[in-house]
């Protein structure tokens, strides 16, 4: 007799977004949660974006995911998360051209109250919860604190790209691969309040291994480390939208 594993659920909201459209793939291939492990998608959308959704689910079940159990598509978040094993909130309002990360609060407190009650209403009393949509920190406290029946620890912010800006940074200034800058720390909020440090406890992976602190490789350049490359950082999402026109 063949034994079924009960598929882990995950809901997405603003599946039909380029950040959705990247990660769907990588969770119904199993490179996320296994490849043992039958996926069962929950797509979530505002109602005009439904129609796009619909052909994202047409990709996933063209690309016949052997993982992939089953694809739902809705503008419901009380249909989406109904017993989720895992959420990823991708969907909030945008970031627009001009805007600050903290211009985005108001506008998307309303989304995630709605998103954390939904959370507290349906899904699984163990669901892991990640939060992209930015502001992050902001929206994913927001949300928690609508899911007073889901513990704190299950809620996790994704601000890692400010850690990987300025890393690079770092990398392009010192001509270095940036596989050999460690240990760059953000302080402080995901805004442009935060203090992105190299120096404390960052250091540079020479040729034959060893490693050298880049408060060492940078103390003829403390100018640039606590001046320009501090404000790239905390700018380097509106200087992108300014660029690339949208988020």
């Amino acid at each position: 007799m063949m034994h079924h594993r009960s598929s882990t659920k995950v809901a997405i909201s603003g599946a039909a977004g380029n950040i959705g459209y990247a990660l769907l793939p990588l969770i119904a291939s199993g490179y996320v949660f296994g490849d043992t492990v039958p996926i069962e998608l929950r797509l979530l959308e505002i109602p005009h974006a439904l129609k796009s959704l619909t052909g994202v689910k047409m990709e996933l079940e063209d690309s016949a995911y052997p993982c992939l159990s089953n694809v739902l598509c809705t503008a419901d978040p009380l249909e989406a998360f109904d017993n989720a094993d895992c959420i990823i909130l991708v969907g909030g309002f945008p970031r627009k051209k001009g805007m600050a990360r903290n211009d985005l609060i108001q506008a998307n407190t309303k989304i995630f109250t709605e998103m954390g009650a939904a959370i507290d209403e349906v899904a699984s009393p163990n669901v892991k919860v990640l939060v992209v949509a930015n502001p992050a920190n902001t929206n994913c406290l927001v949300a928690l604190n609508e899911a007073s029946n889901i513990p704190t620890k299950n809620f996790c912010a994704l601000s890692f790209l400010d850690h990987q800006r300025a890393k690079a940074q770092i990398a392009k200034r010192l001509g270095v691969s940036t596989a050999r800058v460690k240990n760059v720390i953000i302080w402080g909020n995901h805004s442009e309040t935060q203090y992105p440090d190299p120096l404390t406890d960052g250091y540079c992976i020479r040729d034959d291994g060893s490693e050298i602190p880049l408060a060492s490789l940078l103390k003829n350049d403390i100018e640039w480390v606590t001046n320009d490359f501090i404000s790239i950082v905390q700018n380097r999402g509106k200087s992108v939208i300014e660029v690339r026109g949208n988020s």
